[in-house]
């Protein structure tokens, strides 16, 4: 018999949430903590945002402390972010 093995679904993948709030803090004009999070559109907004009128950073600044008080707590896949 030629059996073969089925790979076995890979779990996904949680992101830290003290990361995400981080970059959303530091570098969240440019979008990174939503490219780290997954949402790809968004993060290309935000520096479309940033490059027109600087409202990007502030908009990451939010968005940072939001995930570190627990407000945003899942990625683009919907998985939890993890402590």
């Amino acid at each position: 018999m030629n059996q073969q093995a089925t790979p076995a679904p890979e779990a996904p993948v949680q992101k830290s949430r003290i990361a995400a709030g981080l970059l959303g803090i530091f570098l969240g004009g440019l979008g990174i903590h939503r490219f780290y999070l997954g949402y790809v559109g968004i993060g290309i907004l935000q520096i479309l945002a940033s490059c027109a009128c600087g409202i990007g950073a502030i908009w990451g600044l939010i968005e940072g402390i939001l995930i570190l008080v627990g407000k945003m707590d899942k990625d683009a896949k919907g998985v939890p972010l993890k402590d």
